[in-house]
């Protein structure tokens, strides 16, 4: 067993949590957890450790609470470093949704205590937990995200009937154009079309081998949807599966994919596809207000759900603005829509790594 971070033990309280680093034989035990604690996301599962370290080289420091031999609370926790976007400890880089997931209030408390003793110990600017319920009145906060939710039904005629007539005439669209959906075992057509994408967007592309990991280290849970017209490519998605959710997270399509609602009928296949599996969640994730992803998805009938980011902050002395919103990044945005791909797929990775 790894030796204690920090020992909050006193005499005559045996059971009070112990903070651990995370080791490979305790994997097992720590994805056990995760199953088991409502409050834990995919985002906590033990892989991402791999990921971060495999595919950017990131640190990471993925804590856990044990008390009496049991896990009670874990709180992962990547380091990000650089000179361009900072020094900053981030539950969890590159996902969503992190922070604590705890069964006690003890083991909460404990990995808090942990996490800012490693922050200070690191001299970050900040530290930052990616909440989906508030945890920290004493935090800055971020009004910028939310995410959206829905549950499904297990008929896919009724969700689709729940979809609102307008979005829901984009994808019968899609329908009427003969688009296809079919589960790809490699993410080349659905590299080269998110690239195109998010390179129309100004956004810096992750390296293949990001993707390459997840695949490998997430198996049947990481699944690749492309969706295609007469044996062309339109729009491919990247999902994850987790319990009873699905959780689209990388999507993209071609420049056809406008013309024939591809992206509309990608998202309701995978939709459809969900419900034939018996899951009970679209996970659509999140968007920043007021943007065009945010309209598209509140366009689908869900409803915007806040996301709680907290900042302790330790060198930093004003909340972080690293985001496609703030106005001093605006040229570059603009500049990057008009590199050639090939080019974008060289330079994006090496910035992206660090944008967290």
């Amino acid at each position: 067993m790894s030796t204690p971070l920090s020992d909050t033990s006193s005499p005559g309280a045996p059971s009070t949590p112990q903070v651990r680093r995370l080791q490979p034989a305790d994997a097992a035990r720590w994805d056990e957890f995760v199953m088991g604690c409502p409050e834990a996301t995919f985002f906590h599962r033990a892989g991402w450790q791999q990921v971060l370290e495999r595919a950017f080289g990131h640190h990471t420091y993925y804590l856990y609470a044990e008390a009496n031999g049991r896990i009670e609370g874990i709180l992962p926790l990547g380091h990000l470093r650089s000179r361009l976007f900072g020094n900053a400890l981030v539950s969890l880089p590159f996902c969503v949704y992190g922070g604590v997931a705890a069964m006690s209030e003890p083991a909460r408390t404990a990995l808090d205590r942990a996490a800012r003793e490693l922050a200070e110990q690191l001299h970050v600017d900040y530290l930052e937990f990616r909440n989906r319920a508030p945890g920290h009145g004493d935090w800055m906060t971020k009004d910028l995200y939310v995410t959206f939710r829905k549950s499904l039904d297990p008929d896919p005629e009724k969700n689709l009937l729940a979809i609102p007539r307008k979005q829901r005439a984009m994808v019968r669209k899609g329908i009427d154009a003969g688009l296809q959906g079919a589960l790809d075992d490699d993410i080349g057509r659905f590299y080269n079309t998110y690239a195109d994408s998010v390179r129309c967007l100004g956004t810096p592309v992750f390296s293949k081998k990001y993707f390459h990991v997840l695949k490998e280290v997430f198996g049947a849970d990481c699944e690749v949807l492309t969706i295609t017209q007469n044996g062309h490519t339109i729009s491919s998605v990247m999902s994850f599966y987790f319990k009873d959710e699905v959780l689209p997270y990388y999507g993209g399509g071609t420049r056809a994919a406008r013309e024939v609602a591809g992206n509309d009928f990608m998202y309701w296949e995978l939709m459809r596809r969900a419900c034939e599996r018996g899951l009970r969640v679209f996970d659509y994730g999140r968007s920043k207000q007021g943007t065009g992803p945010y309209n598209f998805k509140k366009n689908w009938g869900f409803v915007p759900e806040p996301l709680f980011y907290e900042y302790y902050l330790v060198k930093a002395k004003a909340v972080p603005d690293i985001n496609p919103l703030n106005p001093k990044y605006r040229f570059f945005i603009e500049t990057w829509k008009r590199l050639p791909l090939p080019l974008t797929k060289v330079l994006g990775p090496m910035i992206s790594k660090n944008l967290g």
